[in-house]
């Protein structure tokens, strides 16, 4: 018997013989050796064991949701509608008319701060940078369309059943519109800096900063931005014609000629937007009106006093350019958490890292408003706003998660969930006002006994 016979009899496979299984099993041909390995259930379960063991790495598994980030957006949808319907009637939880922070006021930054979340989750990992920036501008694109599509003045519903554009007064700006912006420059700075992220973080508290150093650059440039053109851009005289005053459209003029100004006449934020926009693409109705110095029925609306000052009746966009440079910060202090949420897999740590940053932006705004050098301010979008707004929703974020992720209450925030993760529809219902005009559609008897009319 030769040395080959003698080898298979051992059950020693030679190199030439295993290569042949190898091409018959890849060629779907079935061989002495399968033959055998079938007749011994147990070499057949082995074997299909280290098949499975050797497969398993390429099935994708799934990762577990983060059920507070659907539950906070939720919760941000609910807040707008609430004061969008009710802040007529209780204007304590509407819009601040200029300085101080109401419940309205934490929408805006509410949003951008779960934006900046979700772009932390959702990028990452990048396997192609172009793929990944093509998505986020045609997700900017969209949001932009949609923008100006719903606050550009296209429906004057439920007011006045009246839909088109009046494209001399068209508004280009809007809440849509500044989430896009803020989304577009985020994402991208995430992307372009995929290869500079860290797989471990290094010791200390400080570690994640660090780690995300880009990111935090670009939330100062802005910042720089925003505070060198707010405090040295010098603001001349300006004119408005006010068309929605009257029948007949009256020209007025605000005197200015002055720098560093941050009241509702002469600040810098409004000024860039009027040289950008043009004066008659703003929003049309401030909440500077109700300030005492334009009504008597302050806080709430109402007409304007005999010697109102003129720019009381004077447009002024509150979703504008520069402020929208400085909601840049919601979003990177959003991302911040997210990065947290991605590294730190202990609850303990995570919390930490989270309350103890929401802290330290609270005392910031704090310190800075009461002491008057930088009042907090929706319209403009200060940075005490900034810190204290994203300080409030990093605390409310992580109460969140103790209660859902942690606790495991889930059951009562699962509407809270549905409507995160329809924001879009929501918004759409809240913003067009069928939402109100759907619930305000029910009465009993008679039309005014709807339970909005009976509420207010």
């Amino acid at each position: 018997m030769d040395e080959e016979s003698k080898r298979m009899e051992e059950g020693i496979k030679s190199p030439l013989k295993e290569e042949s299984i190898k091409v018959s099993n890849e060629k779907g041909f079935v061989t002495e050796h399968d033959k055998d390995k079938m007749a011994n259930p147990v070499a057949v379960g082995e074997s299909v064991k280290k098949i499975d063991e050797q497969e398993q790495p390429l099935v994708k598994q799934k990762n577990k949701r983060v059920a507070t980030l659907d539950a906070f957006r939720g919760l941000t949808i609910v807040l707008m509608v609430l004061v969008d319907d009710a802040g007529e009637a209780y204007p304590r939880i509407d819009h601040s008319p200029w300085n101080g922070c109401t419940l309205a006021d934490f929408v805006m930054p509410f949003f951008l701060f779960i934006v900046g979340v979700a772009i932390a989750l959702a990028l990452k990992r990048i396997p192609k940078i172009k793929h990944a920036v093509k998505k986020i501008i045609l997700r900017t694109l969209k949001l932009l369309f949609w923008g100006i599509l719903l606050q550009g003045g296209y429906s004057h519903a439920p007011d006045d059943l009246e839909y088109g554009v009046n494209m001399k007064l068209i508004r280009w700006c809007g809440i849509l519109q500044r989430i896009a912006l803020v989304y577009c420059v985020v994402a991208l700075i995430e992307t372009f800096t995929t290869k500079l992220r860290p797989t471990t973080l290094g010791s200390g508290h400080l570690s994640i900063f660090t780690a995300y150093r880009w990111q935090w650059f670009g939330g100062l440039v802005a910042f720089l931005i925003y505070m060198i053109t707010t405090y040295t851009l010098y603001v001349p005289d300006w004119s408005f014609v006010d068309h929605f005053d009257g029948d007949e459209p009256k020209k007025y003029t605000v005197i200015c000629g002055m720098r560093g100004h941050l009241g509702p006449a002469c600040n810098a934020v409004g000024y860039v937007d009027r040289q950008v926009w043009g004066v008659n693409h703003l929003y049309s109705q401030p909440v500077w009106r109700r300030l005492k110095a334009c009504t008597f029925n302050s806080p709430h609306d109402g007409p304007f006093r005999e010697d109102a000052p003129s720019w009381c009746r004077a447009p002024f966009e509150p979703e504008g350019l520069m402020s929208s440079i400085s909601a840049i910060l919601s979003g990177t202090i959003g991302i911040h958490y997210g990065h947290v949420l991605i590294h730190f897999k202990g609850h303990s740590q995570r919390l930490k890292q989270w309350v103890s940053m929401g802290f330290v932006l609270l005392i910031i705004a704090i310190i800075l408003h009461f002491t008057d050098a930088i009042p907090l301010n929706k319209q403009l979008y200060s940075i005490s706003y900034v810190c204290f707004t994203g300080g409030a929703a990093g605390i409310v974020f992580s109460g969140l998660y103790i209660v859902i992720d942690i606790w495991g209450l889930r059951t009562p925030f699962l509407f809270l969930e549905w409507i995160g993760m329809n924001a879009m529809l929501v918004f759409v219902l809240a913003a067009q006002g069928i939402f109100a005009a759907f619930v305000n559609g029910w009465y009993y008897e008679d039309p005014r006994n709807s339970l909005v009319r009976t509420i207010f």
